[in-house]
């Protein structure tokens, strides 16, 4: 191999594929980054068997080749080099980087010990801005369960329909579903039956990847992601900043699904409520903190509505540091009820809801709460009350 790249063209390889490679004891392989020469472009890629990043960069290619060093520390040598062109050239699983006033020779792996990352056949995919992918995804993604007894439930469910996706996740105690509405061509053969869906569960650890990684500064602005999907797998494919005559770096990232059925949590979201309190978001997230400091060992925190006062309560406890209470003025209208919940879980909830005002609704003190944005369809968080002993 003997090929020119700038540094910023590799550095940024470099710095979206590492973030799979990894420690692996037993396949030592896979903590490295393969790159290999592919026509006008270097090639990166790094895999840890769930999942797999392809990125290509644009470089000047004299010889072809490739080799495998370790991702880590690669991306630390070059992070450190000037900003300028680099050589990089290969002989013997040996890669010698040279720019000016510097040369290094570092140790590599022989390339075909590489695992082959595996590719979706399909060309049928959906289309939709990267960015609203990402906001999507962060807002499902830290209520899934952390448990191998339901892997179902481990990851964020995807339901791909004509014109939205349904993002969703659980963990028992609490979910939360998100709606993006996107354009699809009517040619799409996908959709030629349009009440045709597809569904499939993503890992979290995974979600959580491909969301960095599309926030990541390196993306390109307004971006498009496409997704092509398969019963086993998922691929996300984007372009990525800078070109060159019109051409683009692309990433691929592609991953296992997780095998099983989501289960149908419609079933779990109140379609009728008994109370219902509309209030501004950050008093009644301020004033939940400050109840959390008095909490105890179960997080608790009451909440007692009573509409015709138009007051909504906040009380908490602590045997050995005392007691807090305040209250909010809002638009409450149905019965008088008090709910005990853990305090965290209404402020994750309440923290991935952006509006200025919050819809509480209720039904007696052991049926789920709802919490959702006003004026915002597209997002609905469910949480389970503590039950009174």
């Amino acid at each position: 191999m003997k090929i020119t790249i700038l540094k910023e063209n590799l550095k940024r390889g470099l710095n979206i594929v590492e973030k799979i490679a990894g420690k692996n004891l037993t396949l030592p392989i896979l903590n490295n980054v393969l790159i290999s020469t592919d026509k006008n472009f270097l090639n990166f890629s790094t895999t840890d068997l769930e999942i797999g990043i392809n990125y290509w960069a644009l470089a000047k290619i004299e010889e072809e080749g490739k080799i495998a060093v370790s991702a880590k520390f690669v991306s630390n040598l070059v992070s450190s080099l000037p900003d300028e062109k680099i050589e990089i050239k290969t002989k013997n699983n040996v890669l010698f980087i040279e720019c000016e006033n510097y040369k290094a020779q570092i140790k590599g792996f022989d390339p075909e010990e590489f695992p082959i990352i595996p590719e979706i056949k399909t060309q049928d995919f959906i289309e939709l801005d990267s960015s609203i992918l990402c906001n999507g995804i962060s807002q499902v993604l830290d209520f899934c369960a952390s448990t191998q007894i339901r892997p179902e439930l481990s990851g964020i469910y995807f339901q791909i329909q004509k014109d939205k996706i349904k993002l969703a996740s659980t963990d028992s105690f609490r979910l939360a579903e998100k709606i993006i509405y996107y354009k699809e061509l009517e040619t799409n053969p996908l959709f030629k039956d349009k009440s045709k869906e597809y569904c499939f569960i993503v890992p979290q650890k995974i979600a959580r990847d491909l969301s960095n990684i599309i926030s990541d500064k390196f993306t390109a602005k307004e971006s498009k992601i496409k997704i092509y999907f398969s019963p086993n797998q998922v691929l996300f494919e984007l372009p990525i900043a800078g070109s060159f005559n019109g051409i683009k770096p692309e990433l691929k990232f592609i991953s296992r699904l997780i095998e099983g059925e989501f289960p149908n949590y419609n079933e779990i979201i109140p379609k009728k409520f008994e109370t219902q309190a509309v209030i501004n978001r950050n008093d009644f997230l301020g004033q939940i903190k400050t109840a959390s400091l008095f909490s105890g060992k179960v997080n608790e925190v009451k909440i007692k509505v009573s509409p015709k006062k138009g007051i909504l309560d906040i009380f908490s406890q602590n045997s050995e540091l005392g007691e807090n209470k305040s209250s909010i003025v809002g638009k409450i209208e149905g019965e008088d009820v008090e709910v005990a919940f853990n305090y965290k879980f209404l402020i994750d909830g309440l923290l991935n809801i952006k509006s200025n005002e919050v819809i509480l609704e209720l039904n007696k003190e052991d049926g789920p709460v709802v919490l959702k944005p006003v004026g915002d369809d597209s997002y609905i968080y469910v949480v389970m009350p503590i039950k009174a002993s």
